[in-house]
């Protein structure tokens, strides 16, 4: 029988990584600076556990070996700014390690201990939690095959009463409001911790707010999956009102008004006052989008949902599958991050032992193919190209364009920023698809205007927003192209008269050269002309990203 030593054992988490163990037929030694503290935890499994006086401030290799345990389990946290006292100590000691660490810095710093557990033979696992081990596994299985990938991001919302320790309130008051580096548009920059506002569906959980955290992952999913575009973790607390309120504490920290990190005891009782109302289940929502095996733009979401209660159990089960792992032989020796080490099957297999549900979505990653349905994959090559590349890209080509008729339609296509009369004109059209709506910025000559096109419905349904005014268009398929016909038009809220509605013939279709060609006319309802331009696109095959 395997013995497995548990610091932090009398925690939130650590007291299910406990019981996850027993039940699986280990024996248990909890560690604590009180154990006297840990009785009503060791009287639950009977002789099964134990408890044994340790501080990890403190702990010796020799401390470690005097527990006759073969597996050490650190649970305690929090990890941040923290050195690796007790790992370096269980390597020492010749024993095998993992930890629930979720700090950014200790995780990527730990693989410094690499040589040092490979010499003495044994595992050493960092980040045995939701992050990194369970989101990189998520995404290991999501993107498996694809050939580009454009951006990946993780989300986690606790329960309104999941139990939360003083040590993940330390956790999150040492990144809140301060400089966060993250991956977006490409490249590497900073954000503030807990800034920004992003309504996620959580499926079962609902539509939550989430917030940028720091994690690993910020890290891990960059050096791992090589995204073009984007790599975020987001963190949320239900109810609404608890998560806007950090989100306001944060903003007050960049002021310098603030520095909660002296008050931590003081903000976890205040974040109790929120723990009787919002949705209790904890959600945890994982997603990709990119490129699938066949170069078709897709879009991968794995969500998790656990019943009030069973939230907490979550963080437990990447450790308690690492040590069955180990415990097998099944991990070779060294020191690293816990990711690409156990598969996203074998952390489901202990989810299912829980009242959590999980499920996956794949859908196609473009808009107008999700419109459109099968009828997409019959278009022209050259349409379906433009309409289903993902993320950045630019297209390049030639337009005439016939200006604005009377003095009415030529104020309006002002506003909007349509061309006057042009002749063999250079065109440009820089698109921007992250999967839920695609961004069109046109240029014509020294003419500039731009739409968005989003919200795919069934029957080719898609709206096209100009600032305020969004169109409701129906895509109509056909073998030799496209084309656009207006259903209904809105100013903001507000649904206008179709009558008043601006008319269009639109199409696009292929040349004979195969150049994706377009003819786009615009007039007011009384027919006075607002533009009409027609012309050709290439890509412009040095500029985005792959394609």
């Amino acid at each position: 029988m395997t013995r497995v030593l548990v610091i932090g054992g009398g925690g939130v988490f650590g007291a299910h990584l406990v019981g996850g163990l027993v039940a699986g037929g280990f024996e248990v030694v909890i560690a604590g600076r009180r154990p006297e503290r840990l009785a009503p935890l060791i009287a639950r499994f009977g002789d099964r556990a134990t408890a044994v006086r340790l501080d990890a401030a403190t702990v010796t290799p020799a401390d470690l070996q005097a527990t006759g345990v073969a597996i050490v389990a650190d649970a305690a946290g929090p990890f941040q700014n923290a050195e690796p006292r007790v790992a370096r100590a269980t390597i020492a000691a010749g024993l095998h390690y993992v930890d629930l660490a979720d700090a950014r810095d200790f995780v990527a710093a730990f693989p410094a201990l690499d040589e040092d557990a490979r010499r003495a033979g044994v595992v050493a696992l960092a980040g045995c939690s939701s992050t990194p081990a369970l989101s990189n596994a998520v995404l290991d299985d999501l993107t498996r095959g694809w050939t580009e990938i454009v951006s990946v991001e993780a989300g986690i919302s606790p329960g309104a009463r999941a139990p939360r320790g003083l040590s993940v309130m330390q956790a999150t008051l040492s990144w809140l409001g301060r400089p966060v580096r993250v991956f977006e548009a490409g490249g590497w920059t900073v954000r503030p911790g807990w800034s920004g506002l992003h309504r996620r569906d959580m499926g079962r959980g609902g539509r939550r707010w989430l917030s940028l955290s720091e994690t690993p992952d910020l890290d891990l999913f960059v050096e791992r999956f090589r995204p073009s575009r984007s790599a975020w973790f987001l963190a949320g607390l239900q109810p609404g009102a608890a998560h806007l309120s950090t989100w306001m504490l944060g903003r007050v920290v960049r002021l310098g008004l603030v520095d909660p990190r002296r008050f931590p005891k003081a903000l976890l009782n205040l974040g109790r006052l929120f723990s009787g109302v919002g949705d209790d289940r904890g959600a945890m929502r994982v997603s990709a989008y990119g490129r699938d095996a066949q170069g078709r733009a897709a879009r991968a979401t794995w969500q998790l949902v656990a019943e009030p209660g069973a939230g907490p159990v979550t963080p437990s089960l990447p450790a308690l599958a690492a040590i069955k792992a180990i415990a097998a032989g099944r991990v070779r020796p060294g020191a690293s991050a816990c990711v690409g080490v156990l598969p996203l099957g074998v952390l489901e297999a202990e989810i299912r032992a829980h009242p959590i549900v999980t499920a996956r979505t794949l859908e196609r990653g473009a808009i107008f193919a999700r419109a459109i349905g099968p009828d997409f994959d019959r278009l022209p090559a050259a349409i379906r190209d433009l309409h289903e590349t993902p993320g950045e890209s630019l297209w390049r080509g030639e337009t005439e364009v016939v200006g604005a008729a009377g003095p009415l339609a030529r104020v309006i296509a002002r506003i909007f920023g349509f061309p006057a009369t042009r002749q063999r004109c250079p065109v440009t059209v820089a698109v921007s698809a992250d999967g839920d709506r695609s961004i069109w910025r046109r240029r014509i000559g020294d003419a500039t205007f731009s739409s968005v096109l989003g919200r795919p419905r069934p029957a080719g349904r898609v709206t096209e927003r100009f600032g305020l005014l969004a169109f409701d268009l129906i895509l109509t398929p056909s073998p030799t192209g496209l084309s656009y016909d207006v259903a209904g038009w809105k100013a903001g809220p507000v649904r206008l008269p179709s009558r008043l509605a601006p008319k269009t013939t639109t199409s696009e279709r292929v040349d004979g050269e195969g150049r994706f060609v377009f003819d786009v006319d615009i007039a007011l309802p009384s027919g006075g002309r607002l533009v009409h331009y027609r012309g050709w696109l290439e890509r412009d095959e040095t500029a985005g990203g792959p394609g």
